[in-house]
């Protein structure tokens, strides 16, 4: 799988590439990689393609990934069997300045949420588009049991105020449904990542506050660190 054959014409794309390379430069010799989903993320599993022989294998958080690794020789390993990994590479759908991120967008946000915990270090890879000052202007995906969409979505009108919708089609590699909640305005992500985690049949929230990005490279002309 080639994803760079015309970046030049596609400013955004190259910065995604950098930032995704960029992350190469922590993957250590015999390491299991925890490998995240997205498009940022699939131009650093093409990259890790170029140094397969030096890691012993990745863990992924979707099958989408699971897939792309297998397909350039990365053996794909269980969480269960890998153990803690030293580190966790994803991107995000907002980041703000404390490396707090929203994530979900590809709706894999329970498995990156369970690899990003387990890992040692966690690395936010993404373009500059994503940095924001306060977290909510991208819609809060929330992984849901099906049966209790509406319970959810109701409580979830009651505690925050924001709009959710339903992401109808759309089912995880767990067999759940999304909710995408708009209008939030999100000053203390900790407080709503907690509060909203207790809501009876939630799986889980596209909020990473509690357990932030380590180090966020963002990618532009060059890749720099946040």
């Amino acid at each position: 799988m080639t994803l760079h054959s015309d970046l030049s014409s596609n400013p955004i794309a190259q910065a995604k590439r950098l930032a995704a390379e960029k992350a190469i430069e922590y993957v250590e010799d015999g390491a299991v990689i925890g490998v995240g989903t997205g498009s940022t993320v699939a131009f650093f599993i093409e990259a890790l393609g170029h140094i397969r022989q030096r890691i012993a294998g990745a863990v992924s958080s979707s099958e989408q990934s699971s897939l792309q690794l297998r397909q350039l020789g990365i053996e794909v390993l269980d969480l269960n069997s890998a153990g803690p990994l030293p580190l966790y590479v994803d991107g995000a759908d907002e980041c703000d300045p404390h490396k707090r991120l929203i994530k979900g967008g590809g709706a894999a946000l329970t498995r990156e949420k369970i690899i990003a915990q387990a890992s040692k270090r966690f690395i936010c890879i993404i373009d500059a588009g994503k940095r924001v000052d306060v977290l909510g202007r991208f819609p809060l995906p929330i992984e849901v049991v099906p049966m209790a969409r509406s319970l959810v979505a109701r409580e979830i009108v009651a505690q925050t105020g924001g709009q959710p919708v339903w992401r109808e089609g759309v089912v995880t590699d767990n067999g759940n449904w999304v909710l995408d909640i708009h209008g939030l305005k999100i000053t203390d992500p900790v407080a709503m990542e907690t509060a909203l985690n207790q809501i009876t049949g939630v799986v889980s929230v596209g909020l990473f506050a509690r357990r932030p990005a380590d180090i966020v490279i963002i990618g532009g002309k060059t890749a720099e660190l946040m």
